[in-house]
């Protein structure tokens, strides 16, 4: 089993692609999702541990709860950087919570919240039952 430092927070940035738009170069709601996947699965590697050793040992996280509060759109090519914190869990579960700002706007240098969330992640096995989550990755 990988062992690691637990990270608690970190952030990612990225700059919205033309594909994650709708018509009028609003960036999708669905397209938020991987952008805190990105920035959760770059908290687990500065704590020493990539997902896919995770997954070599038989650990998986999955999403059992997201929810998303949308406060101003996000536009096509601006600079978002997504902040995730983990905040919580138990014996199997990890709670997070992500603000998700636009940093840079038509090549200008922006801080604007544009949405907020948090994701609950289960520990399950290969076949998908709840498992314990390793020792390490506990939130305390």
């Amino acid at each position: 089993m990988p062992t690691g430092e637990v990270q608690r927070h970190g952030s990612v940035r990225t700059r919205v692609r033309y594909c994650e738009c709708d018509p009028m170069g609003v960036a999708h709601h669905g397209s938020y999702v991987p952008w805190m996947e990105m920035a959760r699965t770059e908290l687990l590697r500065t704590g020493g541990v990539s997902y896919a050793q995770l997954e070599a040992a038989g650990v998986f996280l999955v999403v059992a709860k997201l929810g998303v509060v949308y406060r101003r759109p996000i536009l096509y090519d601006d600079v978002v950087e997504v902040a995730c914190r983990v905040v919580g869990g138990g014996r199997v579960k990890i709670d997070h919570t992500y603000e998700i700002g636009v940093v840079e706007r038509g090549g200008a240098a922006c801080v604007e919240i544009a949405a907020t969330a948090t994701t609950t992640l289960a520990c399950v096995d290969r076949e998908g039952r709840v498992m314990p989550l390793p020792e390490w990755l506990m939130a305390r």
